[in-house]
This record gives structure tokens, sequence and C-alpha cells, in this order.
């Protein structure tokens, strides 16, 4: 099988392009290698696919953190390729984009949005983003931290159809109560029909003459909800943990959405972090790197003693094996830690060290130093 390309190659926008960018180039590659306007072309229909499945990555917080991190391995052993991708889950992508979600569930079997009994549209809730901060220790550990998000609930007076209690909500005359019109529209590929979402009913399939006074016909009332948030060893700044059906509630049946929490790491004023790689800088006595020694060393996780080899020149960096950050596939899998080391200089000696240090340079230069003493007006 050959080898996928980057997903940000495929759409064409830098590693750091925000959503609108994503969303942008995206609208125009499946605009230009749709399927219908490019009848009969396997190669169309290709990089179709191939543009759709970079979009349901890179639009998905969660799944573009993974993608950043570990890139095509992240999915590695999933069905469909990235992440369990299925290209008749793209119907509410498409949708969204172009409001054309029957075209293109048409092109592969099915679609992301179901009918209710009703008939009308049932539509996922929307996700909703938080954040939570963490220490850099608790990154290394792992965590859960409790956040208090404003979540909505089925209004318990009208359990949710938005009536007043003890009326009950009308069939849409416009629509039928389908939730959805279609309308015909000529285009360079003859007539198109269309569908969409009713204007008056907004999907929902019904209208509601008396609203509910307690949640004002919304079907819903907002309260305040404390959520555990479990934070994985090994977790990177930046990176989100997802809370599943925690987010906005669904129209007409469909699923809730999910609270995309985001994880913000405290710096550390001793390490710092590439990957699952850590870097430290050490300073040694300039008699240890000289004749070489034990050095006591800080890891993460606890101090270890390290020897250093005589000679050790300023600058030098050294590996400290399995002593970075837990993986978050496999938290028995750990980076390395880096140590660049640095001579310390010492700003005041005895008058031995002095003595010695002056004896040290004689045999070394082959001759004899003499150092003015400063006076007691700082004149040599």
């Amino acid at each position: 099988m050959a080898e996928k390309r980057d997903y940000y190659e495929v759409l064409g926008v830098p590693r750091d392009a925000d959503e609108a960018t994503i969303k942008k180039a995206y609208r125009t590659l499946a605009k230009k290698y749709h399927p219908d306007l490019n009848p009969g072309n396997k190669e169309a229909e290709d990089k179709f696919k191939e543009a759709s499945e970079a979009y349901a990555v890179l639009s998905d917080p969660d799944k573009r953190a993974k993608y950043d991190q570990f890139g095509q391995s992240a999915f590695d052993g999933a069905a469909g390729g990235a992440g369990g991708f299925d290209f008749s889950q793209m119907g509410d992508i498409f949708g969204d984009i172009f409001n054309d979600t029957d075209i293109f569930s048409s092109l592969f079997g099915g679609g992301g949005r179901r009918g209710s009994s009703s008939g009308s549209t049932a539509t996922r809730g929307q996700d909703v983003r938080m954040s939570v901060h963490i220490t850099f220790e608790e990154s290394f550990t792992g965590t859960t931290k409790n956040i208090e998000a404003m979540v909505r609930e089925e209004c318990p007076d009208c359990h949710g159809t938005g009536a007043k209690p003890g009326t009950q909500p009308e069939v849409c005359p416009r629509c039928g109560g389908r939730g959805r019109i279609v309308y015909t529209q000529r285009s360079i590929m003859g007539m198109i029909q269309n569908v969409t979402d009713c204007p008056d009913c907004h999907g929902t399939g019904k209208i509601v003459r008396e609203k509910c006074p307690k949640c004002y016909g919304t079907g819903y009332i907002s309260r305040k909800k404390t959520l555990q948030v479990k934070i994985p060893a090994g977790i990177d700044n930046g990176q989100f943990v997802r809370l599943s059906g925690e987010g906005e509630p669904g129209k007409n049946g469909g699923s809730r959405g999910d609270i995309l929490v985001q994880i913000i790491v405290d710096e550390s004023r001793e390490f710092s972090r590439d990957g699952y790689d850590l870097f430290t800088t050490n300073p040694i006595p300039y008699a240890t790197a000289v004749l070489g020694g034990p050095i006591i060393v800080n890891t993460i996780d606890g101090q270890v003693e390290y020897e250093v080899k005589p000679g050790t020149e300023p600058g030098t960096r050294v590996r400290l094996r399995g002593k970075g950050m837990p993986s978050l596939r496999n938290s028995a899998m750990r980076g390395d830690q880096y140590m660049t080391l640095t001579i310390e200089v010492p700003k005041r000696l005895s008058s031995e060290a002095k003595e010695a240090l002056m004896e040290y340079d004689r045999i070394q230069s082959g001759k004899e130093r003499t150092f003015k003493k400063r006076g007691f007006f700082g004149n040599k």
C-alpha cells in the first residue's frame, strides 16, 4: 500500500494553520475534485477522498493533536485509515461547508445525519472548548482535575419540546414535519435538487405556538456542572482531552457534542521539552571536568548519579536514557533526558587553592606567572 501523503501537504496549508484556513483550503479542493463535476475521472475522485480524509483529521482538534504528535502512526490499526475514518461520516462536515449533504451521502453511501421518526433531521450537538492549567510535574505523572462547565439540559417542565405545559408542538405546515425542504436549481450540470433545513421550523419539523415559560421555548435550561478531567501522563502543552457526550445537546434525537479540554502546561524552571525528550543544563566543577568523577543530576522523577568522563569540555551533551516523558500510547515507554554540561568557574579562591592553581598553571605553561594585587583604592 502506498504511503499516505502528509495531511497538511494534501490541503496545502502550514502546520500552524487555523480552522478557518483549513476549512477554506478543503472547500477549494472539494469543489475542484467533486465527483459530480468530474464524472468518470478516477484521479479526481481519489484526490477528493484524500482531501476529505485530511480535513476529517485536521478539523477535529483531538485527532489533529494526535496527528501532530505521532503522524500516521497515531491511527495505526484503526479501521478505515485515520482513526477509523469512514467516508459516510463526512456528511455532516460536507453539509456544514456546502449545505449539500445528500449529494455527498449518495457518493459514499449513507450520511452523517439521520432522519427522526417525524422525518426531521437529527443533528449532533456542537462541541464545547475549555482549558485547564497543570504543572510541568503533573504532565509527567498524569492527574485528575475538576472543571465547572455550563451545560444545557432538557427542560423538566416541557421535557424538551419547548411547548408550554399542557400544549403540544404542531407539525410544521411548510415542510410537513420533515424538517427539510427541497428546491431545484439550474447549474452547468443541469437541474440539481438541493436540500436545506426548513426556515420556518429550523429543521425541527415542528412549530411551537405557545412557548414554555421556563425555557422560553428552547426546550433546554442551563446549569453549572462539575466534571472530572483525567489527564494522562506524558501530555504536552496545547493537547486536548475529550469528554465525550458532555457538549451541547443534539437536535431531533441527535447525540450530544463533546467537551474538548485544552491542557495548558506551566513552564518548568529546570526542564525544557521537545516531544517526549527533556533538556537540562548542568554546571560541573572544573576539577571534575578535568579529572572526571560522579555528579548528582536532577531528573523529572528524582536524583540519579552520573559519571563524568575525564577531559569533558564545556557544552558537552550527554543522554540519560529513559529519563524523559512517558509516551501517551504506551506509558512503559519514555523519552530521554539530554544534559548540556557547563564548567563552573569559581569567583573566589582560598589562598591554598590559588597557590595550587598557580602551580598547575606553571606546570602546564612551563613558566612562572605573577599576579599583581589591587591596592586600597583599586590601583595596581
